[in-house]
């Protein structure tokens, strides 16, 4: 949980007085660590608020049945730095088709997420830590800004200090804003009206136009301003003053306005000229204690620059932040998970062709599919919320049989070693998403060795007499995956499980991997533990509950004797994604084609060079080791006439991709395949 600065405790504030809303969220919170406090009315709610709060959990139900004027007059009335976060509880979601209110929500709240009942408590509890972090932010934001305006305070007590007046002309209307301290520079008080036009009456009539000219000087050449001119104060009397400034431009180079400094040198002009009787040597030393000035005024002046550069700069990186934790590797990832999906769908809507209502249901599943690309569905996906299948399962069968598989997936640079005891307990998993944990821990072991290495997979079995941190007392499968890669520190080994949280590079990874891992273990009463040290590796252990129960006999489908029909061309389908090449490769045979798989550029090369014939290579663009591109040029040096497609889920393949290919953008159909294979054939000749 991120700490909020300058508050002993995070404190949300909950509005749910209908039903078990406000037991259940402060229940909720409180595991989170998170104090809570509820109120019973839409005025007690909105005077609850404030700069302290945490965040705000309310039901849609009540805010609709309320007068939303006052707590639109506090979220309107929040200063520059804060955006406080609501969670609405709803039964209708957040899109706007199916909860047209949402959007006006949506308007007055600002900083809302809906959550739709009924909810799981993991949703909850990652959404609202996730607020928390936020408010984090903000928080951090504000005493930055606090230590810019203390900064600048501090800066006006060495302006005042050194007797210095600040000043800013803005060019456009020539409107001048003083300082005091500059006003009593010129004679004035601090209550009088010191415009420009009452600068220039101040100026003695022989340096007005001297004047004059140096600011129209600066304004064509960009020069710095510097001036000295005699002023006639109210009383008659003269003085002289030094003015120093910058021109301050804006982004599109135009001259915006003139920051500056000036000071009395009444004195000083006196003694230059009682210095002048004596002799030229007292001369050059005032001359050398004036530069000295001038330079500590300059100094004074990149200061202010510098203050708003700095705030500048706060504003575009609070900007990228909240935008870099909502994008990444995120649209990337889930086009290669509809690849595979689609990619099926399609293949078994061929197989239900006599069947209408079958027909109708792939159909819809396509559909569903589809919509399945947007952000909000996509952000929620790390939850993993739909049910398990549980029931007894060997894992030692489960991870043999998955042994070739594994294989594939991590490349010929990675070695893959098992030790799986026999006589092991039974254990109470769902067997699918079991397999999709395990490919996920080696494929992650494999990312975490770029230069090749061995990733150790095996079983054990645990009896645990008391219970644990997160862990009950009982009996245990351990399904253990060592790797030898480089490993990770204390800090981001504390942060691995957390949501969208990635030591990959954008586009490489959304950071939900480990984190839905961890779900599974919890749904499954089991725990998810990771050990690592730089240099020497990391270990990741799914502790899974074991059972007495019999695994059930599987019914065994005989699949031979299935059509063939005759191939057209030989192709090399290429991807590191599991998945995608075995929904690929299928698409591929089922138009006819003659397939080989290989799961990474170097394995795909070998074939290559050991002399294995293609008539069309097909690749994905993003694999470690080799991508893509790296593979298509070396190919294409060793057999120039070898056709090459490039196959991303990237809507543009990232800068320095240097490749000249036919694109398949992913996902893809079959009728997509089918189209571009015959156009690269075509093209060829």
């Amino acid at each position: 949980m991120t700490p909020i600065p300058n508050a002993v405790s995070p404190v949300a504030i909950i509005f749910t007085p209908d039903g078990r809303d406000a037991e259940i969220a402060a229940n909720l919170l409180t595991e989170t660590g998170i104090v809570s406090r509820s109120v019973a009315d839409i005025v007690s709610f909105s005077a609850a608020l404030d700069d302290s709060t945490a965040l705000a959990v309310v039901t849609e139900e009540t805010l609709r049945s309320s007068d939303l004027k006052s707590l639109a007059d506090w979220i309107n009335g929040q200063p520059a730095w804060s955006d406080l976060p609501f969670i609405v509880l709803t039964r209708r979601g957040g899109d706007s088709e199916r909860n047209p209110s949402a959007a006006r929500l949506s308007e007055i709240l600002g900083n809302v997420t809906f959550i739709e009942r009924p909810f799981h408590a993991t949703t909850f509890i990652s959404v609202a830590r996730s607020a928390l972090r936020g408010r984090g932010r903000q928080l951090e934001a504000r005493s930055l800004l606090e230590d810019l305006r203390e900064g600048e305070r501090r800066l006006q007590t060495a302006l005042e200090a050194g007797h210095l007046g600040a000043w800013e002309l803005d060019i456009e209307p020539m409107t001048l804003k003083a300082s005091e301290t500059c006003k009593s520079i010129f004679g004035r008080r601090a209550t009088d009206v010191f415009g420009y036009d009452e600068l220039l009456r101040t100026i003695h009539p022989d340096d007005l136009l001297r004047m004059q000219d140096a600011v129209r000087e600066t304004l064509q050449t960009g020069r710095d301003y510097s001036i000295e001119y005699r002023v006639v104060w109210p009383d008659g009397s003269i003085h002289w003053v030094e003015i120093r400034a910058q021109l301050y431009r804006q982004r599109n180079t135009m001259a915006e306005k003139l920051v500056g400094v000036s000071s009395d040198i009444t004195s000083r002009k006196l003694w230059e000229e009682e210095l002048k009787r004596l002799n030229d040597t007292l001369e050059e030393r005032v001359t050398q204690r004036t530069a000295e000035l001038n330079a500590s005024n300059a100094t004074l002046v990149e200061q202010v620059a510098q203050r708003e550069r700095a705030e500048e700069q706060l504003r575009q990186s609070q900007k990228m932040e909240a935008i870099g934790q909502l994008t990444g590797g995120v649209a990337h990832d889930f086009n290669n998970l509809l690849m595979a999906v689609l990619g099926n769908l399609e293949l078994l809507a061929k197989h239900c062709a006599g069947d209408p209502k079958t027909s109708r249901l792939v159909e819809g599943a396509m559909q569903g599919a589809r919509r399945g690309a947007s952000l909000t569905q996509r952000l929620l996906a790390f939850a993993r919320r739909q049910d398990l299948k549980v029931e007894p399962i060997d894992l030692k069968a489960l991870v043999e049989g998955m042994a070739d598989l594994l294989v594939r997936s991590v490349g010929a640079s990675v070695r893959v070693g098992m030790s799986l005891p026999d006589a092991l307990p039974m254990t109470l998993v769902d067997g699918n998403q079991v397999e999709l944990a395990l490919l996920n821990l080696a494929v992650n072991a494999r990312d975490a060795m770029p230069e090749g290495g061995e990733i150790s997979i095996s079983l054990r079995s645990e009896s645990l007499a008391k219970p644990q941190k997160d862990l009950a007392a009982g009996d245990y499968v351990v399904l253990s995956v060592r790797d030898n890669g480089h490993g990770m520190d204390k800090e981001t080994l504390a942060k691995a499980i957390d949501p969208f949280f990635s030591t990959k590079e954008l586009g490489k990874g959304t950071g939900l991997g480990l984190s839905m891992i961890h779900g599974l273990a919890v749904q499954l009463n089991g725990i998810l533990k990771l050990t690592s040290a730089v240099g020497e590796g990391t270990t990741a252990e799914l502790w899974l509950p074991s059972t007495s129960r019999e695994a059930k006999e599987e019914v065994v489908v005989d699949t031979t004797g299935t059509e063939g029909g005759q191939t057209s061309l030989r192709i090399l389908m290429v991807d590191d994604d599991a998945l995608i090449a075995m929904s690929s490769v299928d698409m591929l045979e089922d138009l006819g084609h003659v397939v080989t798989e290989a799961n990474s550029g170097k394995a795909a090369l070998e074939l290559l060079q050991n002399g294995h014939k293609f008539d069309l290579v097909i690749t994905d663009y993003s694999m470690p080791g080799m991508t893509g591109a790296e593979l298509a040029r070396a190919a294409k040096a060793l057999l120039p006439q070898l056709p090459i497609m490039i196959a991303s889920g990237y809507a543009d393949l990232p800068p320095g991709a240097g490749i000249d290919l036919p694109r398949l953008s992913k996902p893809y159909s079959q009728a997509q395949l089918e189209t571009e294979i015959t156009k690269v054939v075509s093209a060829r000749g």
